[in-house]
């Protein structure tokens, strides 16, 4: 028997148990008001950043501060990947009809989580949507301080926008929720965020089947009641895709 909050879990010889998931997602929602905090580091770091550039300080000063913003990407990356490690765990929990046993659910987060950390690269911190703004940001600084005439600052802005390009176009390809390349991306018609078909689908079901809103996954985005019948096939994007990937065929 189940619910929205409670599992029932029988053991043999035993009356029958029931797991309560309501602890689970009170701490999932602490968890999440810690990315607050996180946003603000950043924020901050970015301002400091853009004061050093103005003020043509040193330019290491303004490096220190783009390693910052790394360090929070790499605990962003972190603290959103231990999330989607519980709430997979409890779903699939919550799917099965019969245990054999109370599940140890410790154990299980903890393997999620490892398997979600193995697939991690240094590419994805660069691919953060707060990474991406601060770098657009010195980008835009920087042809407003820069001397036509100065070669060198000429060539830190190219730099910096092929940076950007790179990184935008890379971003662009990945799903928030599984972070990693989609098949077939569906874009959400209401805030024109795009995911994996599958995982969107199933993250969109799993909140319904208990009674609760699904909110976008892409950070930052407030449309918190989304449905199967606002996605859409982004064809364009599954076209630059499939084009990629025939690229890559080719120079291998």
């Amino acid at each position: 028997m189940r619910s929205n909050s409670y599992k029932q879990i029988k053991m043999p010889g035993r009356p029958s148990s029931v797991i309560s998931f309501n602890s689970v997602d009170s701490s999932i929602s602490s968890l999440k008001n810690c990315q607050a905090y996180i946003n603000t580091g950043m924020e901050i770091a970015t301002n400091v950043a853009l004061e050093l550039l103005e003020t043509e300080s040193d330019e290491g000063e303004v490096k220190n501060m783009e390693n910052v913003m790394l360090e929070y990407a790499a605990m962003d990356r972190e603290l959103n990947q231990f999330i989607q490690a519980v709430e997979d765990t409890t779903h699939q929990q919550i799917r099965r009809e019969q245990p054999e046993a109370i599940p140890d659910l410790k154990t299980l987060v903890k393997e999620r989580f490892a398997e979600l950390k193995s697939r991690n690269t240094d590419l994805d911190l660069k691919r953060n949507d707060k990474y991406v703004q601060f770098k657009e940001q010195l980008r835009e600084m920087g042809k407003q301080i820069c001397l036509p005439e100065d070669a060198s600052d000429e060539q830190t802005i190219e730099q910096l926008d092929e940076d950007i390009t790179v990184t935008q176009s890379q971003l662009n390809f990945i799903c928030p929720i599984t972070q990693l390349e989609m098949k077939r991306p569906m874009k959400n018609k209401v805030c024109g965020h795009v995911y994996e078909e599958e995982a969107i689908i199933r993250m969109i079901q799993n909140r319904h089947q208990k009674n609760k809103k699904a909110r976008c996954p892409k950070v930052g985005c407030d449309h918190g009641d989304m449905k199967v019948t606002d996605l859409v096939l982004d064809t364009s994007l599954k076209r630059a895709i499939d084009n990629q990937n025939k690229q890559k065929g080719r120079q291998h």
